[in-house]
């Protein structure tokens, strides 16, 4: 089987990987193993913990701990918001804002998708940016502040520009009628970013372009990206 992850960065009690799109988290039975046993057997450790997740259709930076001590660590760390995470995604809809603030609370809605609501007693949050990288199609930076099941997916979704491949969010009726595929992108363009964090009075700060996708990988994509290689310094729509 053709690994499915890089090795971005490897410390002590953490690594720090590339998660490419349309891999599973966990094993698919007679589909072969999932991201994190393929991880643990690189490895070649006993122990490995996952501290957060990334949906199947989506590829980047995700992060393992060695030890149990470090993932509490890292579960006290994101409880607290003290990591920040950055998202890119692709859209072709026209959104209702370009940038600003998407918040509400989260429902399940059919088919395992969910849908976003006005009310606000346990809200998703979601901060962005939008950049218009060619006819039709903006890419988004985006910082959610809570770690909520399919939250930028459904938050761009909410704001009428679904991510370009999510077969959960993009509406059937916008595809070609000649296109025999309901979805005929080459993957769901949703990627993990950057990540910023502080473990043990040091600071990390990874940052990692896509390296899969046509639209990821368009020039008009990758000059944006050249100036957005520090999102933390961004203005960020207040929450």
């Amino acid at each position: 089987m053709k690994k499915q992850f890089e090795i971005v960065d490897q410390q002590t009690d953490f690594v720090v990987i590339n998660k490419r799109p349309n891999v599973n988290f966990h094993d698919e039975g007679e589909a072969g193993s999932g991201l994190f046993n393929q991880v643990k057997e690189y490895l070649a450790v006993n122990e490995l913990y996952p501290v957060h997740r990334l949906d199947k259709m989506t590829s980047g930076l995700i992060i393992f701990a060695k030890s149990l001590v470090c993932a509490q660590q890292f579960q006290q760390l994101f409880s607290q918001h003290k990591i920040q995470k950055y998202y890119l995604a692709i859209s072709d809809k026209k959104p209702r804002k370009k940038q600003g603030l998407i918040k509400g609370d989260m429902v399940k809605s059919r088919r395992g998708s969910w849908k976003l609501l006005r009310t606000q007693a346990n809200p998703a949050i979601s901060q962005f940016f939008s950049y218009s990288v060619e006819e039709g199609k903006r890419l988004y930076l985006i910082k959610p502040h809570s770690g909520k099941t399919h939250q930028i997916r459904v938050a761009l979704s909410s704001i009428g520009a679904p991510i370009i491949g999510d077969v959960n969010y993009y509406p059937k009726q916008s595809v070609p009628v000649k296109t025999p595929d309901q979805h005929s992108s080459d993957r769901g363009y949703l990627h993990a970013y950057a990540l910023t964090f502080q473990l043990d009075q040091k600071q990390y700060q990874y940052v990692l372009p896509p390296t899969d996708g046509v639209e990821f990988l368009a020039t008009a994509v990758v000059n944006t990206l050249d100036e957005l290689q520090q999102p933390w310094l961004l203005d960020w729509p207040k929450i």
